[in-house]
């Protein structure tokens, strides 16, 4: 069987080191690669794909194309209005979103359970789903700072769907305000001189670590690396109906950030 990571650009992503371990570990003859792919080639490419394809995972800027080449969507994936993962099974195409898990592991990992208040620092498709994984643990009414309101259209949409009251802000650049969590989906440099002051702070960005605003944090910081496990541990376990060695592609993961010095980017969810 094989799997692929789709997006633009491709080259960074540690989905495949992820993947391969946990095939591994499973004992499966799978195959996972990465694959160039803009939103303009991804229908061509999907609709190629032969039974031996069990799943793709899509990264940036495919998570919204994803929904409209599935031929059905998971309704978490629905509501968060991207997709991250494509389940290729019996002529299907279920697309679903696991950055929403992957967010919700990674803070509990940090000792976060129902935390009182959140905040979220942009409006893309990783920032409605930090506000369903918030939603998860009991926050429905975040704050979400944005540089311009009148752009986050879809993001306001998303919280409807999601149920959540979220309070949107323009308050990038400017000062956080307090919570008890704070989520930044922010690219590369685009936090870059804000103050955290929340006592668990998830940053999207993994690379290189710690950010600036990572280093900022007063408390417990959680990197994107922990996301990018556990949504990819997610991905595994709907590939293949069974559950991901976590432990195995942790130290998978470990080993191949340990011999990457440096780089620049978000949290490849795919």
């Amino acid at each position: 069987m094989r799997a692929a990571v789709l997006g633009r650009p491709v080259g960074h992503s540690l989905s495949p080191v992820l993947h391969t371990a946990a095939y591994a570990a499973l004992g499966l003859d799978w195959a996972y690669t990465a694959v160039d792919c803009g939103e303009a080639e991804l229908p061509g490419l999907v609709a190629g794909l032969g039974p031996e394809w069990a799943g793709l995972s899509l990264t940036m800027p495919l998570k919204r194309a994803a929904l409209a080449v599935a031929t059905a969507v998971d309704p978490l994936a629905a509501a968060v209005g991207a997709a991250n993962t494509l389940v290729l099974r019996d002529g299907a195409r279920v697309a679903y979103n696991t950055d929403v898990a992957g967010i919700v592991a990674a803070l509990r990992e940090a000792g976060v359970t129902r935390p009182a208040s959140a905040v979220v620092l942009g409006a893309g498709g990783t920032a409605r789903a930090a506000l369903a994984a918030l939603a998860g643990l009991g926050v429905t009414e975040p704050v979400v700072l944005v540089r311009s309101p009148a752009r986050a259209a879809e993001l306001r949409a998303a919280a409807d769907r999601l149920g959540v009251a979220a309070d949107v802000r323009a308050g990038l650049p400017g000062p956080v305000p307090p919570a008890d969590v704070l989520v930044s989906t922010l690219p590369a440099g685009a936090a870059d001189g804000l103050v955290p002051t929340a006592p668990v702070v998830l940053d999207v960005v993994y690379a290189p670590w710690p950010t600036p605003f990572a280093a900022a944090a007063p408390g417990t910081v959680v990197s994107g690396l922990a996301m990018l496990l556990h949504q990819a541990a997610a991905q595994v376990t709907l590939m293949t109906g069974r559950a991901a060695p976590v432990g195995a592609m942790r130290a998978a993961l470990d080993a191949a950030t340990a011999t990457r010095s440096e780089g620049v980017g978000p949290a490849s969810t795919g």
